[in-house]
Formats: C-alpha cells, sequence, structure tokens
C-alpha cells in the first residue's frame, strides 16, 4: 500500500515515509491499480472532495512514485552501510555468510547472484531481492555494485518492504 496525499500545489503526491500532513488516500502499490486510479475521474473527485477542492493528479505518478521508491530504498542502504549491518561484494558477502548473519540478500538487477553463493533471487531463507544498479550504486558511493547482504534489523525489514512495493509499482 501507499499513501498519496494532497501537496501545497494542489497535486496528489506520494507520502512513502507516511508523514505528509493532512488526509490521506491509501492505494495498493500495484503499477495497474495506480494507473486506473490515475486514469479514472474518479479518484480525482474522490481526492477533491475529502481535500475541499479541485486537486491535480499528475500524467506521471507512476514515475514520481518509482523515483521516491528508489531514493528512498538508497538512503535506506546507505543508513544500514553507514552502521555496519549492510556489506557489498563477494567477498564481504560470503564472509557474512559464513558467520550465518545474513537476512537480506541484494543484487543488482542482471547480475549473477549465484557466482557469490547468494541463493536464487526469491528465495525465502534469507529473502533475495534484485534491485536497479543505480540503487545500489548510489546507496554504496559506486557505479555497479556486486551483491549485498544485510543483517537482521529495521534497516532490512525497511528495505525489503520498499524493495516489494518498488517490484509491485515496476512491475504489476
Amino acid at each position: 500500500m501507499v499513501r498519496f496525499v494532497v501537496g501545497p500545489s494542489r497535486a496528489l503526491v506520494p507520502d512513502l515515509e507516511e508523514r505528509l500532513p493532512g488526509r490521506g488516500i491509501w492505494l495498493s502499490a500495484g503499477r495497474d491499480v495506480i494507473e486506473t486510479a490515475r486514469a479514472s475521474s474518479r479518484l480525482a473527485r474522490a481526492v477533491a472532495r475529502a481535500a475541499g477542492g479541485p486537486v491535480q493528479i499528475p500524467a506521471d505518478l507512476l514515475a514520481q512514485l518509482e523515483a521516491g521508491l528508489e531514493q528512498r530504498i538508497a538512503e535506506l542502504l546507505r543508513s544500514a552501510r553507514r552502521a555496519a549491518q549492510a556489506v557489498a561484494g563477494e567477498e564481504q558477502v560470503r564472509i557474512w555468510a559464513a558467520k550465518g548473519c545474513v537476512a537480506l540478500w541484494l543484487d543488482a538487477e542482471g547480475g549473477d547472484a549465484s557466482s557469490a553463493g547468494l541463493p536464487p533471487l526469491g528465495s525465502a531463507d534469507p529473502p533475495s531481492l534484485c534491485l536497479p544498479p543505480a540503487v545500489l550504486g548510489a546507496a554504496f558511493g559506486r557505479e555497479w555494485v556486486g551483491p549485498v547482504a544485510m543483517q537482521h534489523g529495521r534497516l532490512a525489514a525497511a528495505v525489503r518492504n520498499e524493495a516489494v512495493r518498488l517490484a509491485a509499482v515496476r512491475f504489476g
């Protein structure tokens, strides 16, 4: 689910951190749900009624949402890296895997996770997810980042939740 609120310019904006003031509207993170709601005049009328006036539904709402989710994931990964709860690169990932302290595996889309000994993508224990290479690169300050391992904690749970929402927005 994604919360949307009416911004100061009377346009609907995603509230990814769920902290913006005002009454929000919740929509499923599915691409088809958001696109159908955006294209439908019913959403604009419902939001306008709740907001007490006309509201603009941006044509690029999905693009805004996708970019916002990617930025949020990169910020969470940067925080995890600074807190020593995330490492990147095959050697570091192997060390953490041997210690058994991995809660979440991440790899760049199109990366070869199997070369680092990561479980197959989508495995349940620990879960493994694919992210856009630019997101991982932004989090670790490099253009390309190999596999990433995250330790148990709130940051790993938050990254997993945001990655699931991003996948729903990107792929439906």
